[in-house]
């Protein structure tokens, strides 16, 4: 594998791209963590994260990996695709992950561990963990309370430990469970935020040496708050209900990454039998574009065989029969889990989708579904309780 203490020993230049979440930035700094370990100078180390609204694929980040001209690159909980190789400079490039992706679906000449096809699905903070663990004696300290924050920040804080899992009984003793959740809304906070600071969320997790030197940074509460503040005014949106009232909409306008956030509470919320998706579309996070976050109804998460619900199966339906319009909405379309999608697409796209969907204005249509929901738009949400936990299938 890529990962060695000799690709250390050789002293050339490595770039990190973790994700901007808990998970990415766990991953990223438990392999930081390690290469210093096996001796590789931290100014070999470079660490890139694509600019708001961009991802690991685009030519931003391309021009930003020859400007760095590494040797190797770890590409950490990003999700993958098919591509060319993501620098054309020679190099070396391990991509650990645990998102969907197609059979193939890596940059060229990349090495990759995914975790996507073997449930219960370990985050990428835990496959990293268990590549790097055995790499050095010292390492354990450092970064098991890494891995159990970058994992109770994609499969929830309720999170038994149970095998496959490993046994963090030593890990939570010394680092308790309640510090580590806390971490997980503050380092979860900057890529939310309008301003999208993820350096300060990396900054804080790579130099803290326990989850409580995180709770410390002033930062990541003031993003919190932002984002608290604007989930706060978007969440009472009215939803809107395709024609088959399956699909469930909230439209919002926000600068802030809280789309995600709004999908997850409302599909908690409803009620109808026959909904099986709630996506909410943020229609003011990027100039021109909609971006958009799917989660399954949990009235329809626990149905099996040919009624189980894949998203990313459902949107890629949605436009079969419409190939002109699945060319113009792009590869950022239907991307991450089945049970947990999304995508960016541009705004006269999103139109054209809706119109598919047949979403409908009518008063008394809009009603009726949000009668059978038992919801009323001016009702309060209850606070954000499931994650996705929730959606990974049991072994």
């Amino acid at each position: 594998m890529l990962l060695t203490p000799d690709s250390a020993e050789a002293q050339k230049p490595v770039v990190i791209l973790p994700d901007k979440d808990a998970d990415g930035l766990s991953s990223g700094t438990i392999l930081h963590h390690t290469l210093t370990q096996l001796g590789l100078s931290p100014d070999l180390i470079a660490v890139y994260f694509p600019p708001k609204g961009s991802n690991v694929h685009d030519d931003v980040t391309k021009e930003a990996l020859t400007e760095i001209a590494p040797s190797y690159v770890f590409v950490l909980d990003q999700g993958s695709r098919r591509s060319p190789a993501l620098l054309d400079l020679p190099h070396k490039c391990l991509i650990v992950d645990h998102h969907f992706a197609e059979d193939g679906g890596f940059p060229e000449g990349a090495e990759y561990v995914t975790a996507h096809d073997c449930p219960p699905v370990a985050t990428t903070s835990l496959l990293i963990y268990h590549i790097c663990l055995p790499l050095h004696p010292s390492l354990s300290d450092k970064i098991s309370w890494l891995a159990a924050m970058g994992t109770h920040g994609d499969l929830g804080t309720t999170l038994k430990w149970e095998p496959p899992f490993p046994d963090m009984t030593a890990t939570f003793k010394r680092f308790p469970k309640k510090a580590i959740n806390d971490a997980v809304g503050l380092v979860n906070a900057p890529r939310r935020s309008a301003a999208y600071n993820v350096r300060d969320a990396w900054a804080a997790v790579l130099s803290a040496s326990d989850p409580s030197a995180i709770k410390a940074t002033e930062k990541l509460h003031e993003a919190a708050f932002e984002v608290r503040r604007e989930t706060e005014r978007c969440t009472h949106t009215a939803p809107k209900f395709s024609a088959d009232a399956t699909i469930c909409v909230l439209t919002i306008s926000s600068a802030a990454q809280i789309h995600p956030v709004i999908a997850t509470r409302w599909a908690g919320h409803l009620k109808s039998n026959k909904l099986e998706i709630v996506m909410c579309a943020n229609e003011g996070y990027l100039p021109d574009k909609v971006n958009f976050s799917c989660r399954i109804a949990k009235v329809a998460r626990g149905r099996e065989g040919d009624e189980k619900v894949d998203i990313i199966k459902r949107l890629e339906g949605l436009v079969a029969e419409h190939p002109d319009l699945r060319e113009r909405l792009g590869q950022s379309f239907a991307r991450g889990h089945k049970e947990a999608s999304g995508g960016i697409v541009g705004k006269k796209e999103w139109d054209e989708l809706k119109t598919i969907m047949g979403l409908d204005d009518s008063k008394t249509k809009k009603k009726k579904l949000e009668k059978e929901s038992g919801v009323s738009p001016t009702k309060k949400m209850p606070a954000q309780k499931n994650t996705l936990a929730n959606y990974f299938a049991k072994a």
